[in-house]
């Protein structure tokens, strides 16, 4: 008859047990290096691209200062330094935001217009309420943005701000050309709807196929300047240029 096993079953044979206890515990091993494997690696992989943007972010004082000046990215330390080197933000001024998210650039233009202006801004990326600045979740480049923007805007702009830059692809000039042609198409809206005497400020990368952009900057404004912001990144070619006096 055969034993049973378990409770209520008779006496297991010594030497079956002994071997299915190793049996057991050599599969068991087996299975949790398999997970434990899986889990470094997936840690491992995580790890190594999120330990870089972690050391890059805990250090750079830039964020911890946002942090606790209150402002939505560091990035609007670059708007304050540009600001405050071309005086591009005045009382009542009448401010377009293109590429806003999220909303640091808006919160400075508020600022800087001590409230008396209008600040408007456009993403793709939902934003967070930014207190006196409206708002518009679009696509800059969809058909409609630039008339939406003129409505919300009533009125002619002091200044048009371009913050905009296109998703990277790790080949240089592909992610030169894409923020240059991204720049244009803010510097053609910025001629439709700056007032006289008004400023335009755009993102760019270095490598050196601006000329386009630059001729019609020198074309359209009176004074045109290269900047490069201390809170812009010193490994970034990230640069911005500047025009001033539009001649309307």
């Amino acid at each position: 008859m055969a034993k049973k096993s378990g409770k209520g079953g008779g006496k297991p044979n010594a030497l079956g047990g002994e071997q299915e206890v190793r049996r057991m515990k050599k599969d068991s091993k087996t299975v949790a290096d398999r997970e434990l494997t899986v889990r470094v690696k997936t840690a491992r992989g995580r790890k190594l691209g999120s330990k870089l943007w972690l050391e890059r972010q805990l250090n750079d004082p830039f964020v911890a200062r946002a942090k606790k000046e209150g402002y939505k990215s560091r990035a609007a330390y670059k708007l304050i330094e540009l600001d405050d080197k071309f005086a591009l933000l005045k009382p009542k001024g009448r401010i377009v935001d293109l590429g806003a998210a999220p909303g640091g650039w808006c919160q400075v233009a508020v600022q800087r217009t001590e409230g008396t202006g209008k600040v408007v801004g456009i993403d793709y990326l939902e934003m967070e309420d930014v207190q006196g600045a409206e708002l518009l979740q679009m696509d800059f480049l969809d058909d409609g943005a630039p008339e939406a923007l003129k409505e919300l805007l009533d009125g002619q702009a002091d200044v048009v701000l371009s913050d905009m830059a296109a998703p990277t692809t790790g080949h240089r000039a592909t992610d030169h050309m894409r923020i240059i042609a991204l720049a244009e198409e803010a510097l053609g809206f910025a001629e439709e709807v700056l007032a006289p005497g008004g400023a335009f400020v755009a993102k760019v990368l270095q490598g050196g196929s601006e000329k386009q952009l630059l001729d019609r900057l020198k074309k359209n404004f009176t004074k045109v300047h290269h900047a490069k912001p201390d809170a812009s990144r010193s490994d970034s070619a990230e640069m911005y240029v500047v025009g001033l006096g539009f001649r309307g």
